[in-house]
């Protein structure tokens, strides 16, 4: 197990448990923040696979996954698709009001819902979700108000490791890695 988990307090473990939705934020979460643009203005981002696969033992352990993006790129939402995300939300200038939209659509209340950003524009849902949680370069402000600060940056890591974090503290990261391990042996 990971060290940073061993030092995860109980209260955001207890805090963490009954999260039934996360939404992430894509620059500066699941990618690193920088944007590349091609000679004929095409924005490129890079993510990191192994987020995608944090992602991925997520919803296989039953919690429900979303974008919410101030930006707008086709590659936000081919990620989305090959990650299985369904809820998507791009150019939100006021991410807040699409947080509650979705917790509306989806009948979820706040503090079932976690959100994971890096930036100032974050700090309202960050306020309104029941589990807040950030990356290890994100301003000083955001820090203070989160749950969870990854020692991983974003689109390094960063999402994967809150991912374990969230299935350890339901007690279910041992169950969702064994089946790794249980393929091994045949």
């Amino acid at each position: 197990m990971d060290r940073s988990l061993d030092n995860f307090t109980k209260t955001r473990s207890t805090k963490a448990r009954p999260i039934r939705l996360v939404a992430f934020d894509i620059d500066g979460v699941l990618t690193d923040g920088r944007l590349y643009y091609s000679e004929t203005g095409d924005a490129m981002k890079a993510f990191d696979v192994r987020d995608g696969m944090g992602m991925k033992l997520l919803q296989d352990a039953g919690i429900e996954l979303a974008i919410i993006t101030s930006r707008r790129a086709p590659s936000v939402l081919l990620r989305a698709k090959d990650l299985g995300i369904r809820h998507v939300q791009q150019g939100v200038a006021d991410k807040r009001s699409g947080f509650d939209a979705l917790l509306t659509e989806l009948a979820i209340a706040p503090e079932e819902a976690a959100f994971m950003g890096d930036d100032l524009v974050d700090l309202p849902v960050f306020r309104r979700c029941g589990f807040a949680v950030t990356v290890a370069n994100a301003p000083a402000l955001l820090k203070r108000h989160a749950d969870y600060v990854t020692r991983a940056t974003g689109g390094r890591g960063a999402v994967r490791e809150f991912c374990e974090m969230l299935l350890h503290s339901r007690g279910m990261l041992a169950a969702q890695t064994r089946r790794f391990l249980d393929a091994t042996a045949h």
